[in-house]
């Protein structure tokens, strides 16, 4: 009986600790979740938010030329 009561006890905590986590989440991007629920757009940035810029074409490696002697070794 104790065995299942020490086990019910960190089930509760990390049950609580999602709860929370959860919520904090959801305090923080809920509004953004909200409008775009709504087809609206999103609410301006707060202060001290920046964008991030983020790259849209990968880099590509230019195609290495292969010598007589390469083939010849493979």
């Amino acid at each position: 009986m104790t065995i299942a009561a020490l086990g019910t006890l960190p089930f509760l905590a990390t049950l609580w600790l999602l709860v929370v986590l959860g919520a904090a989440v959801l305090e923080e991007s809920g509004a953004k979740i909200v409008a775009a629920l709504k087809g609206e757009q999103k609410p301006p940035l707060a202060r001290g938010q920046a964008p991030i810029r983020l790259r849209t074409r990968p880099t590509c490696v230019a195609p290495m030329r292969v010598n007589v002697q390469w083939r010849a070794a493979a």
